[in-house]
């Protein structure tokens, strides 16, 4: 599944170049240089993006889908989207590109939004910055400019708020990715730091006037008894959960820097023999031509001192991104609990 999911962004979004191209053209009037700096999205794709977790997330185990919907000027608007089936690796008939094409076939035949703008996956505790997400995120965004990648984090939802947000690649990292050098030297020449990677792009759910009056009846007509959860001072498992994430991908990040530290030590030995050999050749050159012998031939340096292949630092990037979306979400709960923590002290005060 693992397998299936990483190469969905490439076969997607070239699938579906041709139509992102012409909702840019329906979207902005051609012209394909504006930034996308607002996705509005109907109520009717939340629902869905959360009934297909409901229905087939397990645990661990992510769900994805399409995004159909235009550009107006610099804005995205997602009226629609349809799932990824989930299949066994027997399915080996199962053509992922067709059955997009023919979603869309039949989405259009019924007068529907049917251009693609980007996917949605789940995520699990926050656990979505990895090689998968930004390989096909990549490939959708290099297809269709606007592309955004939703991330819905079905835990935090069912803690009482939702939990979607929307990504992009930033212009820097998406350079780096067209030339595909991920070496030290080339992710320092494009300033590129965690913080650089992903740029998130403000969220407006809109509902019709009659779903907003569906809600305001529904929320007259909800039990208050149901609410006194936001008081409890019960801290639940989702704060340790976190922690834990967090220091397995502090344990990856402490490997790969110990990787990078072996490698600058074994490129500065090298140095120093490389220098040591270069000084011992200019001492026999200089005895060979005191005692009228011509010099040594000149020798490939390159091919006795073979360089080290330098360690690709986009995982260490990706495991820091991954460590301060962890630290963001601790930070998040435990400012809520603090909160209510200090309300429960001052009234224990109080009635004392």
């Amino acid at each position: 599944m693992a397998s299936r999911k990483e190469g969905t962004g490439s076969s997607a979004a070239s699938s579906s170049s041709t139509t992102g191209a012409a909702g840019k053209g329906k979207g902005k009037g051609g012209s394909g240089d504006s930034a996308v700096k607002q996705v509005q999205i109907d109520g009717l794709v939340v629902l869905k993006i959360i009934k297909h977790y409901q229905e087939e997330g397990q645990g661990t185990e992510v769900v994805q889908g399409v995004l159909l919907g235009l550009v107006v000027e610099d804005r995205l608007e997602i009226t629609n989207c349809f799932p990824f089936p989930q299949h066994t690796e027997d399915d080996a008939d199962f053509d992922e590109v067709q059955y997009q094409m023919e979603m869309m076939r039949s989405l259009r035949h019924v007068n529907i939004d049917h251009l693609h703008v980007g996917w949605y996956q789940s995520t699990y505790y926050g656990s979505f910055v990895t090689r998968a997400l930004l390989d096909s995120q990549f490939s959708y965004q290099h297809a269709i400019e606007e592309s955004v990648v939703l991330i819905y984090d079905p835990i935090k939802t069912a803690q009482g708020s939702l939990s979607l947000k929307a990504y992009r690649l930033t212009p820097k990292l998406m350079e780096v990715c067209k030339e595909k050098d991920f070496s030290p030297e080339a992710l320092k020449k494009g300033n590129i730091t965690f913080e650089h990677m992903f740029e998130e792009v403000p969220i407006v759910i809109k509902n019709s006037h009659l779903i907003n009056v569906l809600m305001w009846e529904l929320e007259k007509k909800s039990a208050v008894a149901d609410k006194h959860e936001l008081l409890s001072l019960a801290s639940s498992n989702h704060l340790g959960k976190t922690l834990q994430l967090l220091m397995d991908r502090v344990d990856e990040m402490s490997q790969d820097i110990v990787k990078y530290n072996t490698y600058m030590r074994n490129t500065s030995k090298q140095q120093q023999q490389k220098h040591q050999y270069q000084q011992r050749r200019q001492q026999e050159n200089m005895q060979r031509q005191s005692r009228g012998e011509p010099p040594l031939p000149e020798e490939d340096l390159s091919k006795l001192f073979k360089p080290h292949q330098p360690p690709a630092r986009m995982d260490s990037l990706l495991i820091a991104g991954q460590i301060n979306t962890y630290c963001q979400n601790i930070k998040e709960f435990t400012a809520q609990n603090l909160g209510k923590l200090f309300m429960a002290q001052a009234l224990q005060e109080y009635n004392n």
